[in-house]
């Protein structure tokens, strides 16, 4: 079964769709009408310029393209955490932090699922690399973001009951503890509550796009499964490196709290 292809005032016409509801929101003054048309125009524009790189590195697939998308993948990553935080780490360590838990995890947890669950020949084929890379990395951002963004608020809004817990001689992990199990508990629930519902609330878009494209359902079942796993090991594992990294930077050597670390940016 062939996938049927989609022609210019197909896509126009879900385009109307979203002018239709920034029209809507403008009518009630509720000032969501210009961003939904911005990340519209983002979203085409972008995807675009991704179809056509895509096309030439699929023709090309050598190791040296597929590992400089990647590394530009992970740079914007880290980019979207910074922007993602209202209180960030002063001296770029957002992105520094942000930018290596998401190397440590969504990179590990890629190559391992290339190399020993999918075999694809050579590995780094990047039919399969680029895709899954993409969905790790956006769902580690995601929980990455998430979990800096509750941590360093939490911290901030809490530094009394912390500089108590260490004037009473508890170390920078016990008087951190609840505040990073907070952190963790904010970046994972997004990725819990897409596994919990996966399959009964809707069907993932892995799955539904090789359904699609004429794939048997039972073996888009299987891939999806494989994601989803990889995607709340990779997401998992960097928060939690995040998260530690974070807690610990914002303690000096004498185990002292320095909210001086952070700097508050306005996001709105």
């Amino acid at each position: 079964m062939s996938m049927i292809d989609l022609s210019w005032w197909q896509l126009s016409l879900a385009a109307a769709l979203v002018v239709a509801l920034a029209i809507c929101t403008h009518i009630a003054r509720l000032q969501l009408g210009k961003p939904l048309i911005i990340a519209a125009v983002r979203t085409a524009i972008q995807l675009a310029l991704v179809g056509v790189i895509l096309e030439a590195l699929f023709a090309v697939g050598t190791l040296l393209w597929v590992s400089l998308l990647g590394l530009a993948m992970l740079l914007f990553a880290g980019q979207q955490v910074v922007s993602r935080q209202k209180y960030r780490l002063r001296g770029g360590w957002s992105f520094a932090i942000g930018t290596l838990s998401m190397l440590v995890s969504a990179f590990s947890v890629t190559i391992l699922s290339l190399v020993v669950l999918i075999g694809p020949q050579p590995w780094y084929q990047p039919q399969y690399s680029i895709p899954l890379l993409g969905m790790l990395l956006g769902n580690t951002m995601t929980g990455v973001a998430l979990g800096l963004d509750r941590l360093t608020e939490s911290m901030r809004r809490s530094s009394d009951i912390i500089e108590n817990r260490l004037m009473l001689g508890e170390t920078w992990r016990q008087a951190s503890i609840e505040f990073r199990r907070d952190a963790m508990r904010a970046g994972l629930m997004p990725t819990i509550n897409m596994m919990a519902a996966a399959g009964i609330v809707f069907l993932p878009g892995m799955m539904t796009g090789q359904i699609l494209a004429g794939t048997a359902p039972t073996i888009a079942v299987k891939y999806q499964i494989l994601i989803m796993f990889t995607i709340a090991a990779g997401t998992g594992f960097g928060t939690f490196v995040a998260v530690a990294l974070c807690a610990k930077y914002l303690f000096d050597d004498r185990e002292r709290l320095c909210l001086s670390r952070l700097k508050i940016e306005n996001n709105s």
